[in-house]
């Protein structure tokens, strides 16, 4: 009984070091464009090639995620259990610069965003 428990133990003790995330402060703003994934990793644009090209890879069902300014790709995700998709959110907004306020993670590498608000972002 003593070892299941330790070994229960060791295996708890690994999931927290290896299945954490890490959670900057809410209200993180990230400027940007609204990209479909596809885009941004399988042609590895900087902006998207038109509003109307990211609305149709959109409702064909790729991912729309944020390209930053810095090259930074970040996943929109839901707060809400069970999750839901957030292109419909983004949907005005695809093609186009915003500022994205909101909760981000960070986690093996890739980053999400749950996002508080959304805005067309000024002209530069």
């Amino acid at each position: 009984m003593r070892r299941l428990r330790v070994g229960i133990l060791v295996c708890m003790s690994m999931m927290l070091v290896t299945g954490s995330s890490r959670a900057e402060e809410p209200g993180t703003k990230v400027t940007g464009y609204v990209i479909d994934s596809s885009c941004a990793f399988v042609k590895n644009l900087k902006k998207p090639i038109s509003p109307e090209c990211a609305v149709n890879c959109a409702k064909a069902g790729s991912p729309l995620v944020i390209l930053a300014d810095s090259g930074i790709i970040y996943w929109p995700i839901s707060a809400a259990m069970p999750a839901t998709g957030q292109n419909d959110r983004l949907m005005e907004f695809a093609g186009r610069r915003v500022v994205a306020t909101g909760k981000v993670y960070s986690k093996g590498g890739s980053r999400a965003i749950v996002i508080e608000n959304v805005v067309k972002a000024p002209a530069r």
